[in-house]
Formats: C-alpha cells, sequence, structure tokens
C-alpha cells in the first residue's frame, strides 16, 4: 500500500513521515510532493491509496487536489492536515470523500487514529470492488460462450460461421454484411512481463476480465468494433474494428491509455489491413496475429523502431512510445533465417546440466543467450517462443531418458514462466530476465535428473536388501542386522522398503518364508518340524500358526489338501 503527503513545507512533510506508524498499517512506500500539481502528477504515475496533504499550498491547493482525487481516483482515501481551523475547508474535505480533517501541530496518536481508519475503510472497500468484479466475472461466465465462438469461428473461418452471423448481428452490433471494412487487432499476455503475470497468476480470468471491459468500452464510444476473447488461443483478446481504418490507432492508443491505468502496462497489438467485412476477417485476424509475433523484441540502434515510427527525445523518455505498441501486417518484418538453434547446443547444455552446478548451468545460458542475440540484432518476439519451444522439447527429451520406476521434479512445471517471453516493463527483450529464465529451467531440468539418479540408487539399494532375504530367508534376520550390513538407518529401510515393495521388510520375509514352506510341505519325506526350521522358524508351533494367517490352513492341512491334488 501507498501514501503519499503533501505539503509545501518541508517540515510539515517530515514531520508526518516520522509520527505515523507506516509498517503497522502495512504502508511500504510514502511519497511526498510539495504542492498539488506535483501531487496530481504523482497520483497519475504511483496510484497511492492513502493521500494526506495540507489546505492551503501555492499553485494548486489543497482543495484542487481533492477535487481531481474526486474525479480521477475516487477510491483514494484523503486525510486533511491542516493549520486552519476553517468550516469551509472541513466541508470541501467531506464533500470530496475525505475522511478526517486534523489540525496543526499534528499529534502522533491522532493522525494513526487517522490513518488507521483511512486504510480499514480503503480496506473494505477494495474487497468490496473485488467482490463485485469477482461476481460480475462468474455472471459473464454463467452466460452462453455462443458470441465467443461464433466469432472465434469466425477469425478462423471455420464452416457456417458467415451464416450463422444474422442471428447475433443485432446483439452484437455488427455491421451489414458487405456494407463495411474491418480491421482485425490482437493482443497476447503472453507478451506482458512477468511481474504482471505474477501478480495475476492464480486470477487470469480477472486479468483477461479487465482488459476485454477496457477494450469495449472504447470501442463503444464509437460504436465501430468489438472485443472477444480467442476460446482457441485463450491468451488472446481479438478487436473487430469496423470504423475508419486510418483510426484504429487512435482507438488501440486509447485502450493503451486505460490498461496503464489498470495494470501500469501498455499492451502491444498486432493489427491487420483492412478488408470487407466479414468475409475478409479471417486474413485480417491472421495477418495481425503474425505482426504481434513478429514485432521486434529490441529496439534499433539507430534510433528508428520496429514498425517504421520515429521517436522523439520526450517520448523515449517516458517509456514506451504509443507508436512502438502497435505493429500493422504490413510494415512487419520476415521472420529470421539465421537464427541460432537452441538443439545446437544440447550436448553443451546436457552436460552442465548433469553437474547440478548452478553457476556452471547459468554461465553456460548466458553464454548461449549473448551468442544469439549478436546473431539476431532484429530479434522476434516469434524467434523467442521458438525457443521456449525448442526449449521444451529438448528438455522433455532429458527427462524421458529417466528410468521408468523413478519420478523427478518436472521443470516446466515447477517453473510456470516457461511459455512468458523475456520481456520488461514496455514489452521489450530484458537480457536480465532471459538469462534468469533460462537459467531456472536449466536448473530445475538438473535438480529433475539428479532426483531421479538418486531414487534409482535408492532402489538400487532396496532392492539389494530384498536380494539379500531371498537368499538368507532362513537365517535369524532383525531390521538391526540389515541396518548394520547395509550402513542405513532402520527407519530409512522400513520407509524405503515399504514404498518400493507395498510391504515392511518383516511382512516380505515372512511371506518369503511361508512360500518357500509350501514347497517344503509338498516333499512327504520331510517333518514339520524340519520345514519349520528350513525357513527360519525354530518353533513349530508359531510356525503353523503364521503358516494359517497367512494361507487360512495349517501347514499339515496344506499338505494334506496338495497331496490330494497331487494324486489326481
Amino acid at each position: 500500500m501507498k501514501a503519499l503527503i503533501v505539503d509545501d513545507e518541508k517540515h510539515g512533510r517530515a514531520a508526518i513521515r516520522l509520527l505515523a506508524d507506516w509498517q503497522a498499517h502495512g504502508i511500504t512506500e510514502v511519497l511526498e510532493a510539495e504542492d498539488g500539481g506535483r501531487a496530481i502528477q504523482l497520483a497519475e504515475a504511483e496510484q497511492p491509496q492513502i493521500v494526506i496533504t495540507d489546505i492551503r499550498m501555492p499553485g494548486h491547493d489543497g482543495t484542487e487536489l481533492m477535487d481531481w482525487l474526486q474525479a480521477h481516483a475516487p477510491h483514494t482515501k484523503v486525510l486533511v492536515v491542516s493549520g486552519h481551523d476553517d468550516f469551509r475547508f472541513v466541508r470541501h474535505t467531506i464533500r470530496c470523500g475525505g475522511t478526517d480533517y486534523i489540525l496543526k501541530p499534528v499529534e502522533q496518536d491522532e493522525i494513526n487514529e487517522a490513518l488507521s481508519k483511512a486504510v480499514a475503510a480503503w480496506e473494505a472497500e477494495e474487497q468490496q470492488r473485488n467482490r463485485l468484479t469477482l461476481q460480475a466475472i462468474e455472471v459473464n461466465q454463467m452466460r452462453p460462450h455462443y458470441a465467443d465462438k461464433l466469432l472465434t469461428e469466425l477469425v478462423q473461418a471455420s464452416a457456417g460461421s458467415i451464416d450463422a452471423l444474422p442471428r447475433l448481428a443485432e446483439e452484437l452490433r455488427l455491421p451489414p454484411q458487405d456494407a463495411a471494412v474491418c480491421c482485425a487487432a490482437v493482443l497476447s499476455l503472453a507478451h506482458l512481463d512477468e511481474a504482471v503475470l505474477a501478480k495475476y497468476r492464480s486470477r487470469r480470468q480477472l486479468l483477461l476480465f479487465t482488459i476485454l471491459n477496457i477494450c469495449s468500452e472504447i470501442l463503444a464510444r464509437s460504436d465501430a468494433g468489438i472485443a472477444f476473447r480467442h476460446l482457441e488461443n485463450t491468451d488472446e483478446v481479438v478487436i473487430l474494428y469496423w470504423g475508419e481504418p486510418e483510426r484504429i490507432g487512435e482507438r488501440l492508443n486509447a485502450m493503451n491509455t486505460g490498461f496503464c491505468m489498470a495494470l501500469g502496462r501498455r499492451m502491444h497489438f498486432g493489427i491487420g489491413s483492412a478488408v470487407p467485412f466479414p468475409q475478409g476477417v479471417t486474413a485480417s485476424y491472421q495477418a495481425a496475429r503474425q505482426a504481434l509475433w513478429r514485432r521486434r523484441l529490441i529496439h534499433a540502434a539507430d534510433g528508428h523502431q520496429a514498425d517504421g515510427h520515429q521517436a522523439d527525445g520526450n517520448q523515449a523518455a517516458d517509456g514506451l512510445h504509443a507508436a512502438d505498441s502497435l505493429h500493422y501486417a504490413e510494415r512487419c518484418t520476415e521472420a529470421q533465417s539465421r537464427a541460432l538453434r537452441l538443439t545446437d547446443a544440447e550436448e553443451k547444455l546436457r552436460l552442465v546440466v548433469f553437474s547440478g552446478n548452478p553457476d556452471r548451468i547459468a554461465a553456460a545460458a548466458a553464454e548461449w543467450i549473448e551468442e544469439a542475440v549478436s546473431r539476431l540484432p532484429d530479434l522476434t518476439a516469434e524467434q523467442m517462443r521458438g525457443w521456449n519451444r525448442e526449449l521444451g522439447w529438448m528438455l522433455g527429451r532429458w527427462l524421458d531418458d529417466r528410468p521408468e520406476d523413478t519420478v523427478g521434479e518436472d521443470p516446466e512445471q515447477t517453473d510456470a514462466a516457461a511459455a512468458v517471453l523475456p520481456v520488461d516493463e514496455e514489452g521489450m527483450l530484458s537480457l536480465p530476465v532471459w538469462k534468469s529464465s533460462f537459467a531456472k529451467r536449466l536448473q530445475a531440468a538438473g535438480r529433475a535428473l539428479a532426483l531421479a539418479q538418486a531414487q534409482a540408487a535408492e532402489n538400487h539399494i532396496i532392492r539389494d536388501i530384498a536380494a539379500y532375504l531371498d537368499v538368507h530367508f532362513a537365517d535369524e534376520i532383525t531390521l538391526q542386522d540389515i541396518s548394520s550390513r547395509f550402513y542405513l538407518s532402520r527407519e530409512y529401510i522400513s520407509r524405503k522398503f515399504k514404498q518400493e515393495f507395498g510391504v515392511n521388510l518383516s511382512e516380505y520375509l515372512t511371506r518369503l518364508r511361508i512360500r518357500q514352506a509350501k514347497l517344503l510341505l509338498l516333499d512327504p519325506r520331510l517333518r514339520l518340524q524340519q520345514v519349520a526350521e528350513m525357513v527360519g522358524y525354530q518353533d513349530e508351533k508359531y510356525f503353523g500358526k503364521v503358516f494359517k494367517k497367512l494361507e487360512g490352513m495349517t501347514p499339515g492341512e496344506y499338505r494334506k489338501t496338495e497331496g490330494q491334488a497331487n494324486q489326481t
């Protein structure tokens, strides 16, 4: 949670920073502004949950700041700290939704009590907002997916999709057939950085719902398009725009403004050419998707952007320029043919992975990446996705080579970021992120292989113990004897033996002895006492009890029954 202190006097800001127990209120970041104008800039960029502001300040004062917050950040909780005991200011604070009005000089208990109330109010409202959002998602999910299904089939040119359009044309506000042109645009969650995806890892539906809502809100203003989730490529949102083709960039930039407010990120869009609706939609969608994945992940060295736009100094300083996020099909680059194949280095990587040394693995990953980047200065998202898949196939082959009776860690399951592009907040290649994720996947494979080897070794030892029992079953054997002979603890032997054979060691030995006894009982020349001693029982009566417990009859009854059966 973030807080913003606004006061034109530095000592006033310092006093509040010192008196408030930020940690107790769950506030991890405290920002400062010297006037309302700077506070508005910080509020737009940082989106603090709590604002503590003075009233009288040069330039934009506290009342103007509260007016702006009420209009643009209504969920923000405002505390006013002022030296003016003026009812007009108090009334304005209440009218703008302020939670408290504190007079200077500020008392420690007073500011902390006000902070506690503000934080509690914000958290309660946030929980309610989340509940309402989830309810909206659930309601939306309960509705038939017919529209998304129809539109997915349309962009995939599935049979009958165009014929079915009239049934939903009015509900979806689709344009009349053969009376409009249409451009398709595509965005994908795979092009977001790991920080955002990690935040929504267990709430992917909420992320998609937020993005779709923003897209739909922008399109609804001009009633010139529709956004939907592609049901086959589930991380994709597809936009069909049938307004003026030259204005699609303006609409997409407006969506990115909304994304920045909601997610703190812009999205990259692939944009297809204008085509007749609905017959040409499939071609425009495919071109848009290709443009998105063929976008460059590295800024061109000469200052020109990948899609042909020139970025000026101010825009570049502010991060990702709006034009940089739009990738038109007619401007996308061809797939590179000089790409370094990951499988060419498979043997070298496999050897270093088998070493199990994290430093060596990280160094090998970094070395391969540096060589790959040097060969492809115009690295595309498509090429990166290809390497991700190639690495997945390679690791799969390594793990398939494990013994069938061992189970190890699956690096593709343990590394949730395996399929994510290694990009920064702007969606451009981040070498540190790439090197880290590459090394983590290799290290996970190394742990899986090491675990498999350890399990194989453990299983081998347990089988050696079983082989020893097979030979020495007639001896007087205890678990302590086995522990001493094989230099393993009794607890470890008991646990692993049960895992391997499904029974504990003593039960295994008992069954082995009775199985041998049944063979010996078929020889009528052997007395029961002799049979008992030959399989490790010195007490004939005890042998009889054990035998009957397992076989349901005494040794004598078994001999008689089997003897009669052999005679017939």
